[in-house]
């Protein structure tokens, strides 16, 4: 671990010049401490002993955020939207998961053999199918449908999308009409229900539901999902997959705001390490 010149350079939050009290470490100070907390599975005051022995190894004039500083600051900390590195048309793979709420619930299993009913967030997450990147996640409530949430995912890209893939709980016509709103020559790569019927219109102006149901129907649905390339949505279930196993499936945060906020740290710190450990190929003949 190391700290560049830039990011010792702007540890400490510029002066402000409007009234109220002088924040004493910048952004970049507080995202690199919740970054730890993260990757390590640390409490907060566990982050800040951390923080303090890797600026103490290094030899840096530096001062550690204190717990109650992090918690503070996560509250109203803005993240800067997730990037993808790659370039062209983007093919958008997106799925959801649950995510448990941590808190007294296992304590009192523990301690008093005492359960409570178990309550948990629901995680969407957008994935480029080229990078395996995430370039958008929304955390909401556990009762919230995965389509409702299709129009706040493509509204944080800016990339233009090429083709938007989802399992069959996004067989809705809102996300049909959400993806054409947002890139109206973008694929839906959808499966149908295996209930589901052509639309009334299918003979004179078919929409690409009824291509997908016309398709299975020659085809079969294993054939469907090699020619549409839906298989490729299994990236997607990899990254929520490396996401609980890097940094957990449940999370440490205790308001809405905090949550929200651990969420985007942790997706933007996965794709940092996919970016450090992409190899990079260069001609040399």
């Amino acid at each position: 671990m190391w700290f560049t010149d830039e990011a010792i350079a702007a540890w400490r939050a510029e002066p402000r010049t409007t009234p109220g009290g002088q924040p004493h470490y910048s952004a970049l100070a507080i995202v690199t401490a919740l970054t730890m907390r993260a990757v390590f599975r640390l409490a907060l005051r566990q982050t800040e002993g951390l923080i303090g022995s890797v600026i103490a190894l290094l030899g840096l004039d530096l001062t550690v955020p204190d717990h109650s500083t992090m918690s503070r600051r996560s509250k109203t900390l803005e993240m800067p939207p997730l990037r993808r590195s790659g370039t062209g048309p983007l093919h958008l793979l997106v799925d959801s998961t649950g995510l448990k709420l941590g808190g007294a619930g296992e304590w009192l299993v523990e301690k008093h053999g005492t359960s409570r009913r178990r309550s948990w967030r629901k995680l969407h997450v957008g994935v480029d199918a080229e990078s395996g990147e995430i370039v958008a996640i929304e955390l909401t409530g556990k009762e919230i449908d995965d389509a409702a949430r299709t129009g706040a995912l493509l509204d944080q890209i800016t990339d233009p999308v090429a083709s938007f893939t989802a399992d069959g709980a996004y067989d809705q016509d809102r996300v049909y009409e959400g993806v054409a709103e947002h890139a109206p020559d973008a694929a839906v790569i959808v499966p149908p229900r295996s209930t589901a019927i052509p639309s009334t219109a299918a003979e004179t102006a078919p929409t690409q539901r009824d291509h997908h149901i016309q398709e299975i129907a020659e085809r079969g649905r294993m054939g469907w999902q090699k020619s549409s390339g839906y298989n490729l949505r299994a990236k997607v279930e990899a990254s929520i997959g490396r996401y609980k196993r890097v940094i957990g499936d449940a999370l440490r945060s205790r308001t809405d705001e905090t949550e929200a906020t651990e969420v985007a740290i942790a997706a933007a710190g996965l794709n940092r390490m996919l970016e450090f450990g992409r190899p990079s190929y260069v001609r040399i003949a």
